[in-house]
Parts: C-alpha cells; sequence; structure tokens
C-alpha cells in the first residue's frame, strides 16, 4: 500500500474525557453509521418522526420517535415513559439489533458494564432546531449510564453541570461521535446549540441523535 492511502485513511476510534464519568468517544460509530441509519427508516416506517409539545405548550423544534420498550414522550401530562406510541396507540417498534449492539459496547468502552438499553430516543435536527439545557431524570435507576450517538451533520453539545446555571462545556460532534455519560456525571445539564445549514453525504442537512437509557 502507498503512503496516499494512509494518509486518506479514517482516523481510528479514541476517547476524549469530558470530567469524571463523561467521555467522548470520537468516530466510535462511523464504520457503522449507515447501518444505524437504515435502522432509523425502519423504525420511522412504523413511527413516524412528530415534534412534541411540552408540558408547557412549546412545541419542541427536535422531531422525535422511539424504539425499545419504552419510549419517552412530553405533553400536557408531563414527562414520563410509556410503552405506548400516542399517535398509534400501538407498542414502539423493536429497538434495531445493531443499536443495542452499539450501545452496550460503547457503554463497555466508557467504563460501564452490564449496560443494557430498554429505550431508544431518536432526534432529528434540521437547521434552525435546538435542545436546551435539561436533565435525564425519568429513568429509575441513575445508575445506568446514558449513552449518545451523533450522526449526519457536525452540531455544538453542550455538556453543564449538576446545576442549571453552571456554565457548560461547547463539545463539537461530528458524524459518527458516541457521548457516554453516567456515575457522577450521570445527571449533569446537557443541550444541544441551533443546528447549524450544513451538508453531509449520509444525511443532508440534518442531523440524527440516538440516546440510549435504561428507563425501567
Amino acid at each position: 500500500m502507498t503512503m496516499d492511502l494512509f494518509e486518506h485513511s479514517p482516523p481510528e476510534p479514541w476517547a476524549e474525557s469530558l470530567c469524571e464519568g463523561a467521555v467522548v468517544l470520537r468516530r466510535f460509530a462511523s464504520v457503522s453509521g449507515a447501518e444505524l441509519l437504515a435502522g432509523i427508516e425502519r423504525v420511522t416506517a412504523q413511527a413516524p418522526f412528530r415534534q412534541m409539545r411540552t408540558p408547557g405548550g412549546h412545541i419542541m423544534s427536535v422531531a422525535m420517535t422511539c424504539c425499545g420498550d419504552w419510549g419517552w414522550v412530553t405533553d400536557a401530562r408531563g414527562y414520563r415513559y410509556q410503552h405506548q406510541d400516542p399517535v398509534s396507540g400501538d407498542p414502539w417498534p423493536a429497538m434495531p439489533e445493531v443499536f443495542r449492539t452499539l450501545a452496550v459496547e460503547a457503554a463497555t468502552k466508557a467504563g460501564y458494564d452490564d449496560f443494557e438499553p430498554d429505550s431508544c430516543l431518536i432526534n432529528r435536527y434540521s437547521p434552525g432546531a435546538r435542545m436546551g439545557l435539561h436533565q435525564d431524570k425519568n429513568e429509575d435507576d441513575f445508575g445506568q449510564p446514558i449513552v449518545s450517538v451523533s450522526l449526519g451533520a457536525p452540531a455544538i453539545f453542550q455538556f453543564g453541570g449538576l446545576r442549571r446555571g453552571d456554565r457548560p462545556q461547547r463539545v463539537p460532534l461530528e458524524h459518527g461521535d458516541v457521548v457516554v455519560w453516567g456515575g457522577p456525571a450521570r445527571l449533569r445539564y446537557h443541550g444541544v446549540l441551533t443546528l447549524k445549514v450544513a451538508d453531509h453525504p449520509l444525511t443532508g442537512a440534518c442531523r440524527y441523535n440516538l440516546t440510549f437509557r435504561r428507563a425501567r
């Protein structure tokens, strides 16, 4: 093989620590990116994306759906997990095996053994969409980590502290990056800044995010 081929080879995955209990696994999902996107298509054929309404009446800019045993929903009744898609009344689609395998491998790589997700939130960001700072706290066991996979257009992830007013880190995320946080970092505030216009070869202007959790 020539040196030119080595120069154009994609970098091997590497890890970057955010704080105790939190790490970015750079390019960890790159190899399986196309397969993960195909899984999103299968899920959304059964449970299409929708923009949910918060208890305060705000319509989320991010379109969302779910798969697995439990789906996260928000409406006038509050934030919660439930078995049924509120749009169709049917159970959420089964979690694709490629999703589960990646989530377990990423959690293990980050030092969280025995993670078995029962819920995957699928978020679709179009240009202009954002996710405000929030905590993931509707789950039963805070001893289980969160695994968040970025696909498509780049974004700036905000990773804050245990108080809403703590100044967050700004973490650039690209296609295939995976953020895992748990332990002392499990209840840190986090969000995504407004998505800028971009063009990714697999997703166009959109960014997709898979967030794996142990809900129950």
